[in-house]
């Protein structure tokens, strides 16, 4: 199958947007702090942004409101084009987990990923017809542990199931990754070595063993 160039098309849409001077309304699920830090600096000149948090694949508990802390601190500190707004999802962590049984010893990237994506993405498509945005998307596509082929396939069916236009995007190109370190080291992110739940968490500790 080939892989269609999802920048090209968010490059297509924000041309579109600049050229009739509209300023949407973006709903963007943020997994954490570093990953959301280049999408807010690219994408903040064109929308004004709301972070979703939105994560029952965190766990424990303490690691993910410490991700949630982290995520509005650098909303206050960074500069950006417009000032943006927070809203804090519900830790259902037993989502997750009935989403993941069978699937536990999965390398990352597996059926487990791919059901997890549609989770997260699901709740911020609600949100997003909930609170009538212009457009909802997600920060993942920027690591490149992430399928963007995927997260992108997921996000057209949610946007065709609420009525919501999905903000189609691969953030990890134009060393989008490679600026959300940078950015990292400026803001003094905690950066973690893995995704947030217990089995990519596992396999990352038996990668640095290696």
């Amino acid at each position: 199958m080939t892989k269609v160039n999802y920048q090209h098309i968010l490059d297509k849409t924000i041309k579109q947007i600049e050229q009739e001077r509209q300023r949407p309304r973006l709903l963007l699920h943020s997994c954490c702090a570093p990953c959301s830090s280049y999408v807010l600096e690219y994408l903040s000149t064109h929308f004004d942004i709301t972070i979703f948090y939105y994560n029952p694949n965190i766990s424990p508990y303490e690691e993910f409101a410490f991700r949630a802390k982290e995520q509005q601190n650098l909303i206050e500190k960074m500069p950006l084009h417009s000032s943006i707004s927070f809203i804090m999802g519900e830790y259902d962590s037993a989502s997750f987990f009935n989403l993941a049984k069978g699937h536990e010893t999965e390398p990352e990237g597996g059926a487990r990923c791919k059901a997890c994506y549609h989770l997260r993405l699901r709740k911020t498509a609600e949100q997003a017809k909930q609170g009538e945005y212009d457009y909802f998307t997600t920060t993942l596509s920027i690591s490149p542990h992430k399928d963007a082929q995927a997260l992108n396939q997921i996000g057209k069916e949610l946007s065709e199931e609420f009525s919501v236009p999905y903000l189609f995007s691969d953030f990890k190109k134009r060393e989008g990754y490679r600026r959300s370190c940078q950015l990292s080291e400026i803001y003094q992110l905690y950066r973690q070595n893995y995704c947030g739940c217990p089995y990519s968490k596992l396999e990352a500790q038996i990668r640095n063993k290696e």
